[in-house]
């Protein structure tokens, strides 16, 4: 399989397979489309060691690569996932939190690995899109929530 042009690459401790196969099993069009070994010992590993996992999350291209506890994940970097409707939200929000993850706010999460995600209905981009007093009464109700309430921000939106 060609490699793309444009490829994130997520730095893992050493779960990056793990990682690449729940997110495949948790969002359509995603997969794990290659594992990488170690071709000989190495300074912090051995041979057959996976050192590099090609994955994609929605489509879009990821390359995980098992380097160690040296880089932690912080927020600066998220995937953002836009949801249709609150069915589709919590699947992926529990889906996250229930395997090991945390809750943040405002439709923000984090996986077991540090990986950091953004639930987002369309409804509340939408919302904040539309501006003027719309937008402020969603960011308002957004504000007080953890996973986002498609019918809160529904409620706000008309006021």
């Amino acid at each position: 399989m060609p490699t793309a042009k444009n490829t994130i690459c997520i730095w893992y401790d050493k779960d990056a397979e793990a990682a690449a196969r729940f997110y495949a099993a948790t969002f359509p069009d995603s997969t794990v489309t290659a594992v990488h070994v170690a071709p000989t010992d190495y300074p912090s590993g051995k041979a057959g060691d996976v050192l590099t996992v090609q994955f994609t999350v929605l489509g879009i291209p990821c390359l995980g690569i098992n380097g160690g506890p040296a880089f932690k994940h912080t927020e600066a970097f998220s995937f953002q996932i836009a949801t249709d409707d609150q069915e589709e939200t919590d699947r992926y929000w529990n889906a996250i939190v229930g395997n090991g993850g945390a809750e943040s706010a405002c439709g923000w999460c984090k996986d077991k690995w540090g990986i950091n995600w953004q639930i987002t209905p369309r409804v509340l981009t939408d919302a904040l899109a539309a501006g003027g007093d719309e937008a402020k009464r969603a960011f308002t109700a957004m504000m007080t929530m953890r996973k986002i309430d498609v019918a809160a921000i529904e409620a706000a939106r008309r006021g």
